[in-house]
């Protein structure tokens, strides 16, 4: 990187942590600490949401996706606006009615202390899992630049975000979301527009999305019911929506955020504004992933995207292989370059049959390309079988570094260290807050119980630090983080759903029928049984539901039977 891109980089990084501390430098009363001190207006509270959610894995891994499997991952999201809605009519006016200062509270006061551990754990155990992905995503990316250890470069990004986090609490996360969301929606804009730019001497931005669509890039809408498959239109709806209900409406570092509102209308605001705008961001990103497909269909690309395997490989290849793959490899590459420049020459002489044989050319090319890296995965894991084969989260950085100017690079690695700071600071925040207020025994005091709450903050970072470190890749980060959140969010929502709707239900029902719902959901996954984890989200509350509806029969059952085989009262004795 030049001077200049450092100079973008640790610029951005240490304005935005320097001016979190110094904003948050006094006042840290319990309310401010633990709930932001309730002044955040609409507008901040819909930023502070969306920069909670959107991690460094969103722009790591969200624009591989596209590149890889086109537009379909955007149907993930559909169920959002939906759920906005229902937050906002159902969950919110119960939280600012009992005053909480986290969802599990409210649990608590709802049914016991029981039930209310068991919710605060499967949230902890839950997001302190994410919180090491979010510090482990942004870490690949510095390791790779400055050629650091991974594990090293983990604290350094843990530190940074622990120290302001446990400066200022839930204060500190909120003002600082405003200037990292500023910096990251300038930074994926310049990122679309100079990818837009860096194709237009060869075609132009409809040409573009024209050769994207004919090779099945931006196929939006999947309307099949296979269960196995992640992304449908049913999956968004349905899965998605009780993922999303349970993620914005019962999930402590969103609670947290909504909470901190002025009023319960502002806190309302900020949610429709976030599902308004959630749904066009992820369009956009994944988008700018599809460009940068058509970018290298132009272009050379490597055999694998992760350099330092491609470096490992030809370093332990004694063979040739090594060579012989990123030969073909660059033979199919000139193939496709051809076969596409064909296709834009008989689609702009409006010659349908060579623009088909064109077509038909470069998807032939586009399918063994796609043979020929998995076959170099299987050399690499011959090769070096503790090494990563996984590289889709490579492709947004590698084109990054190697085609964005100078100055450019530093902001977008700025935008996605500013991401990766903003939801990590989020997690750890609510699960020193969760902990403090759910899980320890009450505080003597005011100034105990924010001291306890730091404390906590400091603790749960440096576990966050522990996972990021033993952490391997799934398919990509974004898809971990989503299947981490469905193994556990089903559960967390149906307990939620049953104090809000069926208020006969009691405790021991419930507390029984959440362990059920938990041990289904995980021996599913375990089993690797063939359904998209999205429908874990619908599984898991439906199980919770009706299982704690029965059991709340039968125990009602039981009380009547030992009502009535006890003896009647005998008469009063006779004056």
């Amino acid at each position: 990187m030049s001077r200049l891109d450092w100079i973008v980089l640790l610029g951005t990084l240490g304005f935005i942590v320097v001016y979190g501390m110094w904003k948050t430098r006094s006042g840290n009363t319990r309310e401010n600490y633990l709930r932001s001190g309730g002044d955040e207006r609409w507008w901040g509270v819909g930023l502070s949401v969306m920069a909670t959610q959107a991690s460094a894995i969103t722009f790591l891994s969200t624009p591989g996706q596209g590149f890889v499997d086109g537009m379909g991952f955007v149907q993930f999201y559909f169920g959002l606006p939906l759920a906005m809605l229902v937050i906002g009519a159902v969950f919110l006016p119960l939280y600012y009615k009992w005053k909480v200062y986290t969802a599990y509270e409210f649990i608590g006061r709802r049914f016991d202390r029981r039930t209310r551990l068991l919710t605060a754990a499967l949230f902890l155990i839950q997001r302190s899992l994410a919180a090491g992905i979010t510090i482990y995503a942004p870490s690949i990316l510095l390791s790779r630049v400055l050629h650091w250890p991974l594990s090293w470069t983990c604290v350094f990004i843990g530190v940074l975000v622990i120290a302001y986090t446990t400066s200022g609490g839930a204060r500190a996360v909120g003002v600082t979301h405003k200037q990292q969301m500023a910096v990251m929606i300038l930074g994926i804009f310049v990122a679309f527009g100079l990818t837009v730019y860096a194709l237009h001497d060869t075609l132009s931005l409809r040409e573009s999305l024209g050769l994207a669509h004919a090779l099945g890039k931006l196929d939006v809408i999947d309307p099949s019911w296979d269960p196995a498959n992640r992304y449908t239109l049913w999956s968004g709806l349905i899965g998605g929506f009780f993922l999303q209900l349970s993620y914005f409406g019962t999930d402590q570092s969103q609670v947290q955020r909504y909470l901190g509102a002025r009023s319960i209308q502002q806190a309302r605001q900020g949610l429709w504004m976030n599902g308004m705008l959630k749904i066009p961001m992820q369009f956009f990103i994944l988008l700018t992933g599809v460009l940068v497909f058509v970018f290298y269909v132009f272009h050379p690309a490597p055999v694998h995207w992760n350099e330092a395997n491609v470096a490992l490989a030809r370093a332990a290849d004694t063979t040739g292989r090594t060579q012989e793959l990123e030969q073909a490899h660059a033979v199919l590459d000139g193939k496709r370059a051809q076969a596409a420049r064909a296709w834009l020459a008989a689609r702009r002489d409006s010659d349908p049959a060579a623009a088909a044989a064109s077509l038909a050319t470069l998807e032939d090319a586009q399918r063994r390309d796609q043979e020929l890296r998995a076959d170099f995965d299987a050399h690499l894991a011959r090769l070096a079988p503790n090494a990563e084969t996984n590289d889709k989260d490579s492709i947004f950085i590698s084109y990054v570094m190697q085609n964005m100017p100078i100055g450019i690079i530093g902001l977008l690695l700025a935008m996605i260290f500013c991401a990766g700071m903003s939801s990590t600071s989020a997690e750890l925040s609510a699960l020193a807050t969760t902990c403090t207020v759910d899980v320890l025994p009450a505080a003597r005091d005011e100034r105990a119980s924010v001291r306890t709450t730091q404390i906590g903050t400091v603790l749960f970072g440096l576990l966050a630090l522990g996972f990021a470190a033993l952490f391997s890749l799934f398919d990509n980060l974004i898809q971990a983080v989503n299947i981490l959140g469905s193994l556990f969010y089903g559960t967390i929502l149906g307990i939620f759903l049953v104090a809000f709707f069926l208020r006969h239900v009691g405790a021991r029902a419930v507390f029984v029928a959440a362990l059920v719902a938990q041990a289904v959901i995980l021996a599913l996954f375990v089993a690797d049984v063939q359904i998209a984890f999205l429908w874990y989200n619908l599984i898991a509350p439906a199980i919770l539901v009706v299982l704690a509806l029965l059991l709340q029969l039968i125990l009602r059952g039981k009380s009547l039977a030992s009502l009535s085989s006890e003896p009647p009262p005998s008469a009063p004795p006779s004056v």
